[in-house]
């Protein structure tokens, strides 16, 4: 088991040599515009546009996921771990059983590619989850299988 790296820099400038996958979490109403998201788009305008289209389409329900390249040995993952926008009944947005699900099919992605992956505290910021919670589930789903995990903190 390859153990989680913690970095402090951004997730968007992600670190180290080969093929690499940046992850993060979204909602499953197409809403596209606060958080990471902001900084994923100032980079690269791919992630966004692709989202877009695969909601339009009647995509991106929870637990799924889309990598889209953006550079030679550069992906973005877009994973809908998140319900909406706010919390409701007294619950947040973030959905662990679909992110459960979104981290697995990152693993197989990440395995084929022969990529790392870098994030940063994914669901624990807009989506209202406990990196509590969410640490173990990255943990049993990507660093299980040996998949190096970079989590970085912005300073």
């Amino acid at each position: 088991m390859t153990p989680i790296e913690y970095a402090v820099g951004d997730a968007t400038a992600p670190r180290g040599a080969g093929p690499k996958i940046i992850a993060h979490v979204c909602n499953d109403i197409g809403g596209w515009g606060r958080g990471f998201v902001v900084a994923v788009s100032r980079r690269w305008p791919e992630p966004e546009r692709a989202y877009r289209d695969w909601h339009r389409a009647g995509g991106a329900g929870l637990g799924e996921t889309q990598v889209v390249e953006v550079a030679a040995d550069l992906w973005v993952a877009n994973m809908v771990g998140q319900h909406g926008l706010r919390r409701s009944g007294g619950r947040p947005p973030i959905r662990y059983d679909a992110l459960r699900q979104c981290l697995a099919t990152l693993a197989d992605t990440a395995a084929r590619l022969g990529a790392s992956v870098h994030m940063p505290r994914i669901g624990a910021g807009l989506a209202g989850g406990r990196w509590e919670e969410i640490e173990p589930i990255i943990i049993e789903e990507l660093s299980s299988r040996d998949i190096r995990v970079t989590v970085y903190d912005l300073e």
